[in-house]
């Protein structure tokens, strides 16, 4: 009877909306122009070829004033040489009310003024490359692989160069031709799309597809770039030697002085297929994660920063719901968050027609307790219409212990044309997993799920299971043997904009159930409602929520070294408070404090972030977390502390510094890592790790651990 009166609820709001045409504009194609003039990549736009290249001017506001023009003009222009793309950005505003807080690499670029380079190759509406940069010239890059999913730990090879005067900022993009994969072809059509952010205002504007249910990863609401013949890759192979030296102190033992020499060699098969190859790989340049405090008895989940794996991620993709992943980069190359030796390795990714390819072959050494293993992805998806696709993957891992292969089937109908202009995606898979010597009679995962991905209305509705024998050795899983409902519904309606709102966001319910497979019985619960929520037209925010939770523990769990939680079924309610104001000032926090039922008792909790902007150099954030448990086991205050420090040379030369400390392991960790960018593709690192527990005996010159590494990685392209 519940659900029939949720899908009477969800009937009568789509009715009573009232769709809005298709936001696409004349101009819709912008034209390039070759140039033999040498461009000096300034920000400055002197040029003689940027004065008489054709340019376009019609951006359309998303945000705040929905489809009128520009408040501020804007003007991009496009020419080209034999290597590669130049854009060319006029950004018109008093400078005074300019926004810019960060240089490095990478940056947050939602806090500041910036402009987006949404450029598509392939001209699939599916994948592409999103370039980002602000007024203080830096950069930030994401590889799009959907209506809603891009990559932000990618990181290219193309450069930019930007200028403020008194009429705005200005920048210069250059992206070389061989940064990117696309179709031979004597002529050439891309995708492409720009998106300024005025943050003064809060303004976001767009050349096409401005509409609010899709942001500029919608591809399939691009325009067209023109005017691009006869070019291709001037160089195939991109080698990138790296050498790197250092030390590791553990207390009470002997140093250590690792040295390693190792490659990577990229080769562009074809314009659209990319081979990688690996030699004796290092990851010492990569940030140290976050350690997590986990208050529940499920895995904890770590994205991969590694940038071997990022290049291409989406061409190995296959998601069994949540985080649970049949392939998960980082089962390669660590266990238990030590480093396993990369001996060798290639990965082949790319399209030919309209097949999306993904192949990876890796060997890893001996280390530890860890098996030298073989690890090796297989994963094909063929284009089906405009958006969608039908697709396979097959995962392998052997070594002395384990031979595990775990092969599975997915498609997906996606549109961007449901009832003329919404999002719709549908979507099935299935799994199955195979290990020697094991029944696999009940070794699958299957999932199906609708979404309708749109800014009035948000609606998705999923089922799924993972049975008890599923085992993918290259995957991860939260959790197995169970079956699964998810559905979630939300609408944010742009309601009191004379009083300062830009939308309500009103969230009726967002649950996920789940059964024991085996048993039937009800296993986990968790529900969120949110009656009463808003975002501000001048970026601050505020919600309240109403969250309920039942866990069914069948044997208990340490929540910490002191204190277990007993068997038994749990119902739990929990209030919680929101607020945060906008971070694109120079000042800025967001808090969220719950509180209610925790099991055997009750739980207060706290997490506040607070950000400070000295200036475009120097940027501080300090995140805290408490939480408070009174149970009749025990009570215990748990605390967290970490702390960002970054300053920025340069936008090539960054220092940043990252601490942090809990107090239920009583472990403070902090990172140091340099960052000098010598020139587009090469790399020094200078990284410095050191650990402390048992800190009510601290002495700062006796850590438990210490590492540093110098890490300088070459680039020759031929």
């Amino acid at each position: 009877m519940k659900i029939n009166l949720h899908l009477a609820l969800i009937t009568i709001v789509i009715l009573l909306y009232k769709p809005v045409s298709a936001q696409h504009s004349l101009i819709d194609t912008i034209r390039t122009s070759f140039t033999n003039e040498t461009m000096a990549l300034d920000g400055k736009l002197t040029e003689t070829s940027w004065q008489s290249a054709s340019a376009i001017t019609n951006f359309t506001q998303r945000e705040l004033d929905f489809g009128k023009p520009s408040t501020e003009p804007t003007r991009v222009a496009i020419v080209y040489d034999k290597l590669a793309l130049y854009i060319g950005v006029w950004c018109y505003q008093q400078p005074g009310s300019i926004r810019a807080k960060y240089m490095q690499r990478d940056f947050f670029y939602s806090e500041d003024d910036n402009f987006q380079v949404a450029l598509s190759p392939f001209n699939d509406k599916r994948n592409g490359y999103l370039f980002v940069i602000n007024p203080n010239g830096a950069r930030a890059d994401l590889l799009i692989s959907g209506n809603e999913e891009a990559n932000q730990d990618w990181n290219g090879v193309w450069d930019a160069r930007t200028s403020v005067t008194n009429e705005g900022w200005f920048a210069e993009i250059r992206i070389p031709f061989n940064s990117l994969q696309f179709k031979k072809d004597s002529i050439y059509n891309w995708a492409i799309n720009f998106e300024r952010n005025i943050r003064s205002k809060n303004e976001q504007v767009s050349w096409q597809g401005w509409t609010r249910d899709c942001s500029i990863y919608c591809l399939a609401n691009a325009g067209t770039l023109t005017g691009l013949t006869n070019i291709g890759y001037a160089k195939y192979f991109e080698l990138k030697p790296y050498t790197l030296g250092g030390f590791e102190k553990e207390k009470n033992q002997s140093t250590n002085w690792p040295g390693k020499i190792g490659a990577d060699l990229n080769v562009n098969l074809t314009p659209t297929l990319k081979l990688n190859l690996t030699a004796n790989t290092d990851f010492a340049q990569v940030e140290v994660d976050r350690i997590a405090v986990n208050l529940n008895r499920f895995n904890l989940y770590y994205p991969e920063k590694r940038e071997f794996f990022l290049e291409g991620y989406q061409n190995y993709q296959f998601n069994l719901g949540a985080s649970n992943e049949i392939f998960y980069t980082r089962k390669i190359g660590i266990e238990n968050f030590e480093q396993v030796p990369i001996v060798a390795g290639g990965r082949l990714f790319g399209k030919i027609g309209g097949s999306n390819i993904g192949i990876l072959n890796i060997q890893t050494a001996a280390s530890g307790t860890a098996a030298a293993t073989n690890n090796t992805v297989v994963r094909y998806k063929k284009d089906i219409g405009s958006q969608s696709y039908i697709g396979a993957i097959l995962t392998s891992k052997n070594n002395s212990n384990i031979s595990n292969q775990v092969a599975g089937i997915d498609g997906s109908y996606t549109t961007s044309k449901f009832l003329k202009n919404k999002n719709l995606v549908i979507t099935g898979l299935i799994s199955k997993s195979f290990d020697k010597g094991v029944n696999s009679n009940n070794a699958y995962a299957w999932r199906f799920f609708i979404d309708y991905p749109n800014d009035f209305i948000d609606h998705f509705i999923a089922i799924g299971s993972i049975q008890n024998d599923y085992n993918p050795e290259l995957g991860f899983l939260e959790r197995k043997n169970f079956d699964n409902l998810t559905w979630n519904f939300r609408i944010s309606p742009r309601w009191f904009g004379k009083y300062g709102i830009r939308r309500m966001y009103l969230k009726p319910w967002e649950f996920s159930m789940y059964r024991t497979h085996t048993t039937g019985e009800l296993e986990s619960f968790y529900n969120e409602s949110r009656p009463f929520g808003f975002f501000t037209k001048s970026g601050e925010r505020f919600e309240y929520d109403l969250r309920q939770q039942f866990e069914r523990l069948d044997a208990p769990f340490d929540l910490t070294g002191s204190i277990k939680i007993p068997v038994g079924k749990y119902w739990m309610h929990r209030q919680a408070l929101q607020a945060g104001s906008f971070q694109g000032r120079r000042f800025w926090i967001d808090m969220v404090y719950a509180w209610g039922e925790f099991y055997t008792g009750r739980i207060k909790s706290f997490t506040g972030s607070l950000g400070i902007n000295v200036n475009k150099h120097f940027n501080l954030r300090t995140d805290y977390i408490y939480n408070g448990i009174t149970l009749p086991q025990g009570n215990t205050t748990i605390h967290q502390l970490a702390q960002f420090f970054n300053y920025a040379f340069d936008p090539r030369l960054d220092l940043s510094v990252f601490t942090q400390w809990n107090s239920l392991d009583d472990l403070l960790f902090g990172n140091f890592r340099l960052h000098w960018i010598p020139r587009i593709g090469e790399d020094l690192y200078i990284v410095y790790n050191r650990g402390y527990d048992k800190l009510n005996n601290f002495r700062f010159s006796e850590p438990v651990s210490s590492a540093g590494a110098a890490k300088l990685v070459w680039r020759f392209v031929f």
